[in-house]
């Protein structure tokens, strides 16, 4: 029974192995170069060196149950592959160390460096710090300079840290840890001989950071990988993938060698450009691409760097010394969710009102009786919460969202009000594209790019 379960266990990863390289060739084949080849693959090895094999690990019950996507195996094919190394396998397992152990036998098998993600927490369930050390032979130690950070971290003397805060300050005697400035668990590297093994954080804030600043250095260094090349990265609201890649095709062509990979989620499109080398004359050419691509599409242009849309928009209140106010029915306080989480939000975001019908926001913002029952169009009601809104939080810039409604054509859309300060309020049909999360995800985008636009209006 011992060996037929073992062999269950074999063929389970074996099929998620395979299956999740085909999920990433996918996935490399639908951002490719102007030349019709994969983006990534622009920038193979140096001549003569064999690329640097790799295995993904994933821990976390969570996935297995689908409860989170694994967006992972995505991020490190996407970043590790141009510097010359080549994934050859991703798998999942569940938060048991014996489940680890296995995976990391079959990983190390296949290639000479694995990384595994998540389970470096101070809970229970975080056993991937023991799990390594059980596997690889390699003791863990307490690091003084971790610990002294992590207190600091907590403003406390490291001998009032909890017990199982502490742990997280244990690292391998032979091997390295990568810092953390965004988390309290350190990257993690074994080097038992015969295959380097990293474990890394599961949050993304602090995984991806991690890879980029910390992990890509260390591979440099320990397999003579290339370090990353130099890249421009345009971010795009208000028109889809393809019209904006037909845009470019037509007007803006690529310069030799440079390659293009873009994706793209709720309505917002990021395209990447890359030169495999990062010297002035590269970002020089870059930044030219980018003044070319300006001249045709800048009014959809919202950021260049890792700017979100929500951040812009705060950006531009702060700019002009304005507050916002948000009254939201057909948007569930999405969209005061998102601008809360942007720096700043707390200077420029005057006051949020979120019920589920206009009738119940409007009792929240106080409106007479009378005043209500004169408003016999869906505009004349949006158009009077803005204004309550407005009043209620010192004339700022305000933002009402109806509830939803069958338009005429019977599609779902939302009544808008946006009002400026001292401004008579414009009123507009938003269609709902999509259903539930993702209508809801879109339709926080068009709002924030509309407020994004007025903003502009007048500005230098």
């Amino acid at each position: 029974m011992q060996a037929r379960s073992n062999l269950t266990m074999v063929i389970t990863v074996l099929a998620a192995a395979t299956l999740a390289a085909l999920q990433v060739d996918a996935a490399e084949k639908t951002a490719k170069g102007r030349t019709g080849s994969p983006a990534a693959d622009a920038a193979p090895p140096e001549s003569g060196q064999e690329p640097v094999n790799y295995m993904i690990v994933v821990t976390g019950g969570e996935l297995l149950s689908g409860a989170y996507a694994d967006g992972h195996t995505c991020f490190l094919t996407r970043t590790l592959h141009p510097l010359g190394l080549n994934c050859v396998g991703s798998m999942t397992v569940g938060d048991k160390k014996a489940e680890l152990k296995d995976a990391l036998r079959f990983a190390t098998g296949k290639a000479s460096l694995v990384i595994v993600t998540g389970g470096l927490g101070p809970t229970d369930n975080d056993i991937t710090r023991d799990a390594l050390a059980d596997f690889t032979g390699i003791a863990l130690k307490e690091q003084p300079g971790v610990l002294q950070e992590m207190a600091r971290r907590f403003r406390v003397s490291p001998d009032r840290l909890r017990p199982n805060l502490r742990r997280q300050a244990q690292a391998p005697i032979r091997g390295a840890c990568l810092k953390n400035p965004n988390g309290t668990a350190v990257g993690l590297v074994f080097e038992p001989g015969n295959a380097v093994i990293v474990a890394l954080p599961g949050p993304p804030r602090e995984l991806q950071p991690m890879v980029r600043d910390r992990l890509v250095p260390y591979l440099s260094r320990r397999f003579g990988t290339r370090l990353p090349g130099c890249s421009l990265t345009l971010r795009f609201v208000g028109l889809g993938q393809s019209r904006i890649d037909q845009t470019l095709k037509d007007h803006v062509p690529l310069p030799p060698g440079v390659t293009l990979s873009s994706q793209f989620e709720g309505g917002r499109v990021d395209f990447t450009f890359s030169l495999p080398n990062d010297t002035p004359q590269d970002r020089a050419q870059l930044q030219h691409l980018k003044q070319e691509i300006l001249k045709h599409l800048g009014d959809h242009v919202y950021a260049d760097d890792d700017t979100s849309l929500e951040q812009c928009v705060v950006k531009l209140l702060e700019t002009r010394g304005a507050t916002l106010a948000l009254a939201e029915a057909g948007s569930g306080g999405a969209l005061a969710a998102g601008l809360t989480a942007a720096d700043g939000s707390d200077r420029v975001l005057a006051g949020a009102y979120v019920a589920s019908t206009e009738e119940k926001l409007r009792r929240l913002l106080r409106v007479p009786d009378d005043k209500w029952a004169g408003c016999t169009s869906d505009p004349k009601k949006v158009n009077l919460l803005a204004s309550a809104a407005a009043e209620r939080t010192g004339n700022s810039w305000t933002v009402v969202v109806g509830e939803p409604r069958l338009g005429a054509g019977g599609d779902r859309c939302v009544e808008v009000a946006l009002k400026p300060p001292g401004s008579s309020t414009q009123c507009r049909h938003v269609p709902l594209r999509g259903r539930h999360e993702s209508a809801r995800t879109r339709l926080v985008t068009q709002l924030l790019d509309l407020l994004r636009q007025e903003l502009l209006k007048g500005q230098p």
